[in-house]
């Protein structure tokens, strides 16, 4: 984060006293990271924040008095409150309990492990938290993703025209493919719940989570939506109007089959760090339905999607990415978007509204090989 810049303050919340300090010492021997306070419960908790004022709140679910949901409540309703990662256990309840807390408004979530000793309960906690916080807070003025008006779309200084300037317009989107990290789930929630039940296309998608996380994402999904929502099952037939979300650990791309395309999961090794990646199915989406590709980039660390992108990109796709404001993080949209890569870059409350705009007039075609 550079010397200008002060430390990241970070409180954690967890009634298990070892846990507390494992998680504070493992954080704090980074430079960026200072923590300023710890609390056994919730109420412990909302009574320090005042006082230590930290940047995030690392928050454990299970704790006696106020557990993490209710503490969550009592932090989003207080103006300028911290960002809050929600710790929960990597389990089928756990993955129900992480989306109930990003649709509470958490910020991100992370999965309590176990290891054989401390010095890898240390890396462990490190490799999952240090690059939540630091993404989270690199920008701590930033307007959340729940921001009530957008502010005017506008590329930073120095950033390439957006690839739609003096270009075409709308494509005749035959399939949609979407890519999102952190702040993805409610974001995708978002867009998907705007779509109409007689959504022309498939849409396909890869959401940073893990296994049991991307199962419930879809069910919690679908139980919003007008469209099936699913997660990938390899060989699956894609139809228009159903969404298929890559599973946690399973690379998704497509593979044509006659006339129809199907899905494939694979475990190949990840790429950008991770698995599901977007980069593998927007390749395979790209030279399958070159123009009547549409891809879109939503809310997520890192640059996952931006070799995917560029090949969509070179195959006369469309690409239409979140803008900063109502992003969580900018991290992958704004690496395409800085590339220009972007044909548009728009708020998430229009994201539903710019894909109706290429599907709209859509039959019901086939792909074809690029």
């Amino acid at each position: 984060m550079g010397d200008a810049m002060r430390r990241v303050r970070v409180m954690v919340v967890d009634d298990v006293s070892i846990v507390r300090r494992l998680v504070a010492n493992a954080l704090g021997a980074d430079p960026d990271i200072e923590v300023v306070g710890s609390a056994a419960n919730g109420r412990e908790a909302l009574e320090k924040i005042p006082i230590v004022k930290p940047d995030l709140v690392i928050l454990d679910y299970e704790m006696p008095e106020m557990d993490g949901m209710e503490t969550l409540k009592e932090i989003r309703k207080r103006p300028g409150g911290p960002k809050v990662i929600f710790f929960s256990s990597y389990t089928r309840q756990g993955a129900k309990v992480s989306l109930d807390a990003l649709w509470q408004g958490a910020d991100d979530y992370a999965t309590k492990v176990t290891a054989d000793n401390l010095a890898a309960a240390t890396l462990c906690v490190q490799s999952e938290l240090l690059p939540k916080i630091k993404a989270l807070c690199e920008n701590r003025t930033a307007p959340r993703v729940d921001a009530a008006a957008p502010a005017p779309v506008a590329l930073p200084s120095g950033v390439p025209t957006p690839a739609a300037a003096g270009g075409p317009g709308p494509c005749r989107a035959e399939i949609l493919a979407i890519g999102a990290s952190t702040g993805g789930p409610r974001a995708l929630s978002t867009v998907i719940e705007a779509l109409p039940a007689d959504f022309p296309i498939p849409i396909v998608v890869v959401q940073h989570m893990p296994p049991l996380f991307t199962r419930s994402l879809a069910e919690r999904i679908a139980s919003r939506s007008a469209l099936r929502c699913l997660e990938g099952v390899d060989g699956a037939l894609l139809e228009p109007g159903t969404v298929w979300i890559a599973p946690g650990n399973w690379h998704m791309t497509l593979q044509r089959d006659g006339a129809d395309t199907r899905l494939r999961l694979s475990a190949d090794p990840p790429e950008n760090s991770c698995r599901p990646s977007v980069d593998p199915l927007f390749r395979t989406v790209a030279d399958l339905y070159g123009a009547g590709a549409l891809g879109v980039i939503l809310t997520g660390m890192g640059q996952d999607g931006l070799l995917g992108a560029r090949r969509l990109h070179e195959r006369q796709g469309r690409i239409v990415v979140q803008d900063e404001a109502t992003s969580v993080v900018w991290g992958m949209p704004g690496a395409v978007a800085r590339a220009g890569l972007a044909h548009r870059i728009v708020p998430l409350q229009e994201m539903s509204g710019e894909i109706l705009k290429h599907v709209s007039s859509v039959g019901r075609r086939r792909a074809t090989v690029a």
